[in-house]
């Protein structure tokens, strides 16, 4: 193992570390954008809960607000329910800005994890290429066994960056694809509670906090 990574030039130092950089926020980002880490199932409800037998105080907030990413969003959304709908969606935007924004961190460097390193494979496939033109002008093209062994060479760097590059790419769509799914789950949520503070929508508490509309007459579920 050594004696291929030493054959295959400087330039597999940046793909090894590139490498380990990829592996390090792939097992990060599978811990954090857990669904039941970022959006606990039921909490709408049990937050309805506290707000319904009046236990919604600022302890109870501020809890809210470290427990989870979802927690964080509904907090902003309730420490200013009483200035109206309006002002209650735009904190809590303010909110899930910040949120996604953490969701997504590390996934830029990922990417460009990924696109960079068949690049420095590719340069250092040329790089050896060079090399063996070189050789062969010198001395000739006699000594196949040398020819072939310089060829082998240069190829391990482009090797080695697509043996990086595909787990990267694999990972970085995976967790892409997990943030938006996240980022609606989220959505849906902060929107029952903006209606179910203002009298819109009913709880079930039995469930995962999902409810009924309320009829606008009769203020009866429908």
């Amino acid at each position: 193992m050594w004696e291929l990574i030493s054959s295959g030039g400087w330039l597999m130092a940046p793909i090894i570390l590139s490498s380990v950089i990829a592996v390090a926020i792939v097992f990060e980002r599978l811990w954090v954008l857990r669904a039941a880490r970022v959006a606990p199932a039921g909490l709408l409800g049990q937050v309805w809960q506290w707000v319904k037998d009046g236990q919604l105080d600022a302890a109870k907030l501020k809890s809210l607000r470290a427990d989870s990413p979802l927690g964080e969003i509904l907090a902003a959304g309730l420490a200013n329910s009483r200035h109206g709908r309006d002002i209650m969606k735009e904190c809590i935007q303010e909110a899930a800005g910040k949120v996604v924004h953490e969701l997504e961190r590390y996934l830029n460097t990922l990417g460009t994890i990924a696109a960079i390193t068949p690049l420095l494979g590719l340069l250092g496939t040329v790089i050896g290429m060079i090399d063996v033109f070189g050789a062969i002008m010198v001395q000739g093209t006699g000594n196949t066994g040398v020819l072939a062994g310089g060829i082998s060479k240069a190829l391990i760097t482009t090797a080695a960056g697509l043996t990086v590059a595909i787990p990267a790419v694999f990972f970085h769509r995976f967790f892409v694809r997990r943030v938006d799914e996240l980022v609606v789950t989220m959505e849906q949520e902060a929107t029952k509670l903006v209606e179910v503070v203002l009298g819109n929508r009913e709880v079930d508490f039995n469930g995962n906090g999902n409810g009924r509309k309320l009829a606008a007459a009769g203020g009866k579920g429908a």
